[in-house]
């Protein structure tokens, strides 16, 4: 075994999940010759874990959780160690950076056999604040959503996300939002929401950016601007099949920064993980190539991507609506 595998365990993922799986997932890895089985007890306590696991000399770092699962450890692995590399067994409930490398729907043996093989992929993250990110960070209703997924404790999978979402649909007031890249500022707009993505899936079932790519050392913002409750309904259905690009009120742009200003300080989500911003004016910047993953994937390109998400129906094709980072980001 050329790797040395710690495997970090939320047993809470998923709700209970992460829990379920633990015999069976034991039994894999020790037959892989791992034995490192780490089970956090509380919520966070991920990036502890692999923190630890870091300074005890392992190599590989198997996070078992779902997106903010992922990254707690990736976080551990890029503030304590970036010799480190990142392994994600999915065990939550959107599992969407899981999709984007390959080991969405692997079995626990073959996940072992990647993880204490050396092969890796060097992939982008994101940054805001202290937080970095694998998948995307986002803003208004997205958090609204969050906020509304703490409380719905009766569904279980990517359906608590929509059900989520449709409670939230009519309710949600928007928020105004400057948003720039590094070259050209650009005049508030009232937003229904912002994410500011590195990868495609979003949410479990959502391709909210289908055109990202986790190795090309940009971010892809989408903009999807305030609308009324039907024509909300339309954008809710057209991001699952990651065509809403199609629809008017919808701005996508690509640079390696953003910054984005609000009123008041916001909240923000990274990777499911609610954050309470230090202040009303952030910079979200793309990281190339800053972490190393184990991929069960011979490329990670967003096509690739889009075959390997069970959850996703095909995607409609969609006509370049991007702008460059040095036009406006419009509103």
């Amino acid at each position: 075994m050329s790797e040395r595998v710690c495997v970090i365990v939320n047993p809470a993922a998923g709700r209970g999940r992460g829990a379920r799986m633990l015999p069976a997932l034991t039994a894999a890895f020790a037959a892989a010759g791992v034995d490192d089985i780490r089970v956090t007890a509380r919520s966070g306590e991920e990036r502890d874990a692999a923190y630890a696991a870091i300074e005890d000399g392992c190599t590989t770092l198997v996070a078992v959780g779902g997106d903010g699962t992922s990254a707690n450890v990736a976080n551990a692995i890029l503030y304590g160690g970036r010799h480190a590399r990142l392994a994600v067994l999915p065990a939550g409930t959107g599992n969407d950076f899981a999709k984007a490398t390959g080991t969405g729907g692997i079995d626990l043996a073959s996940m072992a056999r990647l993880c204490v093989q050396s092969s890796e992929k060097r992939l982008d993250v994101g940054r805001i604040e202290d937080n970095y990110f694998l998948n995307c960070a986002g803003f208004g209703f997205d958090v609204a959503v969050l906020q509304e997924l703490q409380r719905t404790l009766w569904l279980r999978g990517p359906s608590v996300y929509i059900w989520s979402a449709l409670k939230q649909l009519f309710t949600y007031r928007g928020v105004d939002i400057v948003v720039a890249s590094r070259e050209v500022s650009e005049r508030k707009s009232h937003h229904l929401m912002l994410v500011i993505a590195n990868a495609p899936n979003f949410g479990g079932s959502f391709r909210i950016a289908p055109r990202a790519s986790l190795v090309d050392g940009k971010l892809d913002a989408i903009s999807i601007l305030d609308l009324p409750a039907g024509r909300r309904v339309a954008m809710l259905a057209a991001a699952i099949k990651g065509s809403h690009e199609n629809l008017p009120g919808v701005v996508t742009g690509q640079s390696e920064s953003f910054e984005i200003s609000f009123a008041t300080a916001p909240w923000y989500e990274t990777d499911g993980e609610l954050h309470q911003a230090n202040s009303e004016n952030l910079r979200v910047i793309c990281c190339a190539g800053a972490l190393r993953v184990a991929s069960a994937k011979q490329d990670v390109s967003p096509s690739e991507s889009a075959e390997l998400d069970q959850d996703s129906r095909s995607s409609n094709t969609i006509p370049d609506m991007r702008l460059n980072s040095s036009r406006v980001f419009a509103g």
